[in-house]
């Protein structure tokens, strides 16, 4: 048994005896600075706003009965909590945080974790208490893990076994680094132990009001030109965007489970098993999947009833080299594929053995969600679909002017004269490297590409030389 399923009946034994307040979210109440074409509300928090939101309703029996979180550790170890649970273990991890730890508002806090729950609860935790979360892969060397603590000025370190002797070896390189927080059933020698400082953490918090465009979280982006840079995320350039996003892609219902099969340090995670789903009050599936196992993935749709699947093309790609017709997936009902080119034999071999198409979308960490095929809208092998509406994306040539439809250029998103919701703050101290993407009055997505035709007001945009493994870049570049 995992530990922290010991923690399911605490909370609901402790949520029978609480009254029940449903919080909701009042936009007209905020004063408000116009950006774009939308406005950034002066307060947001996606955990107050929008989770508290979903465990009101289940308080007040406006959702049914089901989990928001269901993980599974292919090993037998299930954990499944729904938006009440979260709400008051996040809660507890606010409190762990703020407290044990010692962090303030605005601290920057770095988070090295696989696929485990812990990762979600931190994420929500900092989020409660207005602390900067900065994921990364487990796959960091000791000196990518030295690069980013100092750079970011890193106050705290949550990490696991994986990486916890790399940490020991640079921390005292690391003048910023306070505080190692260690997530395991072990303990370890100049650590805090998660586990225990979470059972022994305040159920309740009272969540910091962050500012709309607040800084919520850092990104490591794209070291194949240099260092890695430091993209800021604001509350509302998450958070808010993915309201905004909401019903216009995966068009999630409270009633989906939605399995991402991506590494935790790559904004895809925070998008889709996050974001995107418990906008919607929608579940999130996890799997550790410690190793990539196209078999283990199989076998998981066809045991579980995850009806959306999101992963990156290799991942189609290795499922499609098994033996399909010894499977079968009752509930599955779409697929999502981002990150790099999805090969047309990919997409036609999918659609063959399973009958379901793979509905591609395009963004990049500083812009998130930028394009989609929607499922009103024809599969096509190439085609990154249409713009979301938020977002002004056209192809322009070399002095930032549009270009016609059937005419390749280069791919940007309107940021000028105001900056839309959605696009990040910029790459921290870094203000040059920031101005440097934009051309005229568009941020640069660094791809090629073609405008058809439009038969729609935003039009379709098609690949040329699209980069490979954009929201992958987070970390060293490996096969999820």
């Amino acid at each position: 048994m995992h530990w922290l399923q010991k923690l399911q009946g605490i909370c609901i034994r402790r949520r029978t005896q609480m009254a029940c307040r449903t919080v909701h979210i009042h936009t007209k109440q905020w004063a408000s600075l116009p950006w774009g074409h939308q406005e950034v509300p002066a307060r947001f928090n996606f955990a107050s706003d929008v989770m508290d939101y979903w465990a009101g309703m289940e308080k007040a029996g406006r959702r049914a009965p089901g989990p928001a979180l269901w993980w599974v550790s292919g090993r037998g170890e299930e954990v499944r909590w729904d938006f009440g649970q979260l709400q008051e273990l996040s809660q507890r991890t606010a409190n762990v945080l703020a407290g044990a730890c010692g962090l303030q508002r605005g601290d920057r806090v770095a988070m090295v974790l696989p696929r485990v729950p812990e990762w979600w609860l931190v994420t929500l935790g900092c989020m409660r208490a207005g602390l900067v979360f900065m994921p990364g892969t487990i796959q960091m060397t000791a000196r990518d893990i030295l690069y980013r603590l100092q750079v970011s000025r890193a106050r705290a370190i949550v990490a696991g076994e994986d990486v916890a002797q790399a940490v020991d070896t640079v921390a005292p390189d690391c003048p910023s680094l306070k505080t190692k927080l260690l997530v395991s059933t072990k303990g370890r020698d100049g650590w805090l132990d998660f586990k225990t400082l979470l059972q022994e953490a305040s159920p309740t918090h009272h969540c910091v009001e962050t500012g709309g465009q607040e800084a919520a979280a850092i990104y490591f982006t794209s070291g194949s030109t240099g260092l890695p840079k430091m993209a800021e995320h604001s509350h509302a350039s998450l958070g808010v965007k993915a309201k905004m996003d909401a019903g216009l892609w995966t068009d999630l219902q409270a009633s989906d489970l939605i399995w991402t099969i991506t590494d935790t340090a790559w904004i895809l995670n925070i998008l889709c098993s996050f974001l995107e789903p418990w906008t919607s009050g929608a579940c999130v599936f996890i799997h550790l999947l410690p190793k990539f196992d196209p078999l283990a993935i199989l076998q998981v749709l066809s045991s579980y009833p995850i009806n959306n699947m999101v992963g990156a093309p290799i991942v189609y790609r290795m499922l499609v080299q098994q033996d399909l017709s010894s499977y079968k997936f009752p509930h599955l009902q779409s697929c999502f594929s981002g990150g790099e080119a999805l090969l047309p034999g990919t997409l036609a071999s999918w659609r063959a053995q399973t009958g379901l198409d793979i509905r591609e979308f395009y963004g990049q960490t500083e812009t998130g969600l930028t394009c989609r095929v929607s499922k009103t809208m024809k599969v096509k092998p190439g085609c990154l679909g249409t713009a979301i509406p938020h977002y002004d994306v056209q192809v322009i040539d070399d002095q930032g002017h549009i270009l016609p439809p059937g005419v390749e250029g280069d791919l940007g998103i309107r940021v000028k004269p105001n900056r839309p919701i959605g696009i990040f703050s910029g790459y921290v101290d870094n203000p040059e490297k920031t101005a440097a993407n934009i051309r005229g009055d568009f941020w640069l997505m660094g791809d090629r590409a073609i405008k058809d035709l439009p038969k729609t007001i935003s039009g379709k945009i098609q690949r040329t030389k699209l980069r490979e493994q954009e929201w992958k870049r987070s970390g060293p570049a490996r096969a999820p």
